[in-house]
């Protein structure tokens, strides 16, 4: 996506769909919050309630952006050398809702500045994600 501002996309999202994958089986309540640093790497904190343990996990990364940081393509990091691919795809113009494709398909998230939505806007934000090639056989509802 071009246009990006980095700056106005810093803050908390609330991830209300995704395709589930083993560092985030079973978490409800997940949340990312994403700051700037001085060196223009972005640090990133997803955090998630595990409801067979009863408890918190958080996850802290950093992402880079990948050319030009108006394009909204990221690698991130959780685990040392090991990046994956962070691609806002769809963004609305007030930055409340976005549209995550990884370095595949087989990652998606759509996320929110608030934990729920009209569902209405739901579907049409779905719809857009399928356009894209997203299976929404793959992609759950996640619990805020």
């Amino acid at each position: 996506m071009n246009g990006f501002d980095a700056k106005r996309y810093v803050g908390t999202w609330y991830e209300l769909a995704r395709i589930d994958h083993r560092f985030e089986t079973g978490l409800t309540q997940v949340s990312a919050q994403y700051s700037l640093n001085d060196d223009g790497t972005v640090t990133v904190v997803n955090r998630g309630y595990d409801e067979t343990k009863k408890e918190w996990r958080e996850a802290r990364g950093r992402a880079r952006f990948q050319g030009d940081p108006s394009v909204a393509a990221l690698k991130v990091s959780f685990f040392g050398p090991f990046y994956g691919g962070y691609n806002v795809v769809s963004l609305d113009v007030e930055y409340q809702t976005s549209l995550v494709i990884g370095n595949s398909l087989d990652y998606f998230w759509l996320l929110s500045r608030s934990k729920t939505m009209p569902e209405q806007q739901f579907r049409r934000l779905l719809e857009r994600a399928q356009s894209l090639g997203v299976d929404l056989n793959r992609v759950q509802v996640v619990a805020q």
